[in-house]
Formats: structure tokens, sequence, C-alpha cells
């Protein structure tokens, strides 16, 4: 691994007024919560009316890096509280962040929720939480949390994801790969595109983890119309019942990535925008302390709707019980999304 700049896109001061005003006026409106329903259709109307000049920094990912980095927006420590121990005990803490994630989501797509999944939420408090260090989910501190696909287990999963950093006073980071970076043998790539595995739910997702149905095989890789795309996450997937052929190729394609990664560490105030189709994303072990000042992201998963670069067989996947709710429009099933 590499530490290594991620492209970044400075907000100019006219877009970063517009949305810091913009967020207020919401959460203002709303009582100081971004939690209620009614804010994601204020939230929308208020997208849809940023300037060009906003919207032309959250137009898509157009690198091979699969990813950058928005920085510039203001963010005050004192002024967002101490670290929660966990999402459950986050409540509103720095709300005003929630809304302002909202509208970039907005934006680059639709937010999407997970019932299953920190009561629903669309805005995401990712913190280390007391009893959980050693797991792989965003809750874990001590361990590396290994590279992968966020939702990999999931047909309806993020096309992006979005990572706002609201502490970093440890300068923590962020890990990431894209596999359009990665050199792949072409008999490795025909091996990894034929579904041969499934992925299971992680530990974030109790429910899910107890679904009584057979776990689909998936491939790991594929081509779409822009070129190789990746559906990984080793941690849950059961390997040992791969063939030896298929777990060699594996292992190679995880020592590629592992080759490629680079090392984001975060500013407050940064948001990381990452292609989840395109690049696998993890976090280096680290010491919490539980104090209040740990490290503290907000995260937000972005459909966007049209986008066509998942095989046309993930339609016909279970999803292990679990729905993923879009913001703006309720009535698009998971059987009818654009792919």
């Amino acid at each position: 691994m590499t530490t290594g700049p991620a492209p970044v896109r400075e907000l100019d001061p006219y877009a970063i007024n517009e949305l810091s005003q913009a967020a207020q006026k919401i959460l203002a409106e709303f009582g100081g919560s971004a939690t209620r329903p009614e804010l994601l259709e204020r939230v929308a109307e208020t997208a849809a009316a940023l300037s060009g000049r906003t919207r032309h920094h959250c137009r898509p990912v157009d690198t091979p890096d699969g990813l950058f980095v928005l920085r510039g927006l203001p963010l005050d420590d004192a002024d967002v509280g101490p670290t929660p121990l966990s999402w459950a005990t986050a409540g509103d803490s720095a709300a005003e962040w929630d809304v302002t994630l909202l509208l970039l989501a907005t934006v680059m797509g639709n937010p999407i929720a997970w019932r299953g999944q920190q009561d629903g939420r669309f805005v995401h408090n990712i913190v280390p939480s007391p009893g959980h260090e050693q797991e792989q989910t965003g809750a874990s501190s001590a361990v590396l949390l290994s590279p992968h696909t966020e939702d990999a287990f999931h047909p309806g999963r993020a096309h992006l994801l979005m990572l706002a950093c609201v502490r970093n006073h440890d300068r923590i980071a962020t890990t990431a790969a894209s596999v359009r970076r990665a050199r792949l043998d072409p008999r490795d790539i025909a091996t990894l595109s034929r579904p041969a595995l499934p992925i299971l739910p992680d530990d974030a997702y109790a429910e899910a983890r107890g679904f009584d149905g057979r776990p689909p095989d998936v491939p790991t890789l594929w081509q779409s119309e822009d070129g190789l795309t990746l559906r990984f996450d080793p941690a849950y997937t059961p390997l040992d019942e791969a063939t030896p052929e298929h777990r060699a190729a594996y292992g190679r394609l995880t020592d590629e990535l592992a080759r490629v990664s680079v090392a984001v560490s975060l500013e407050p105030g940064d948001v990381l925008v990452v292609d989840n189709d395109v690049v696998v994303h993890g976090r280096v072990p680290f010491q919490a302390r539980y104090d209040g000042t740990d490290r503290w992201l907000k995260r937000a998963s972005v459909r966007v709707p049209g986008r066509r670069t998942r095989p046309a067989a993930e339609a016909e996947e279970h999803g292990y019980g679990q729905a993923a709710v879009q913001a703006y429009d309720p009535h698009d099933s998971d059987e009818a999304r654009d792919r």
C-alpha cells in the first residue's frame, strides 16, 4: 500500500457558502433533526436548485482512480460535540453534516438506506464502539478493515459511497484500491467472471445473516460498458469452498489490489466519494480512546439512476431479505431498478 494523494476537487467559496446556507436553512426548518421523512423532500427540492458551479464539483468520478475528495467545507471541532460511542447513541449529533451530505448525495444520484442497518437512516455515523474492536464492520478499530465493496452481498448496493470526515485527529487512513489500476491476467479475469461463490452479509446485518435461503453464487469481476468492475468482500466470501484455480485467481486479485492501494487520510470537512463498482475500500487499525476525540465519519450510499454496471443476473438475487430504500422514489422496486 502506498500513501499518495487522492484526486482532490477544491470547492470554491461560492459553492461552500451555497451548501452551508442550504443545509442550515433545511435544518432550521426541521427542528435540528435530519431524520424526519419530510426533510428528504426538502433536500431534493433544494439540491435541484443548486447552482451549476456547485453541481460541477459533484460531476461523476472521471479517472481510473475511481474516487475523489471534495475539500473545503468548514467544520468547527468544538461545535460538533464529542465523538459518540456508537451509532445508536449518536442521535442528531453534527446534524448539519447529515444534511450537507444528503445534498451532495442527491446531486450525484439517489441516497439509499437499509431497513436492517442503523434504524433505516440515510446517513450513518461511523465511529469506533466498545466491544466491536475486532469486527469487520465500521464500528471496529483494532483490526485492519479488509478492502471490500460496500454492501457487496446485496444486488441493490450503492453505485457511490460517500464518507464525510467530522473528526480525524489521528489522521487514520481510509484505504482504497481501484481494479482499473490493477494488472490482471486475462485467465484470472475469466475465472473470476464466473459465478462460483456467494458473498455473505456482514456482521452489521444481523437479520440478513439469519436469512433462510440458499446464498447465490456471484461473479467477482465483470466487464461493463466503461471498463472492468468488481464485487469483492473476502472477509465474507467462503473461499475454502472454491476450487484451487478459483482460490489462486482470487488471491492474485487480492495481491494486486493491495499493490495499487492508497491510504487517504481525510481532514475534517473532507468528503471522499468512491465508485463502489470500481474501488474497494477499508481502514487501517487504530487504538480507540473512547474519550470523545476518536475518528468520526458520516456515510451515505448513493444509487445513480440509469447507470448500467451490474450483470443482469443480479435481478434474480434475494438480497438475504434486505431492502434498499431509495430516498426519492419509493415506487422503484429492486426488480425494476436500472442496472
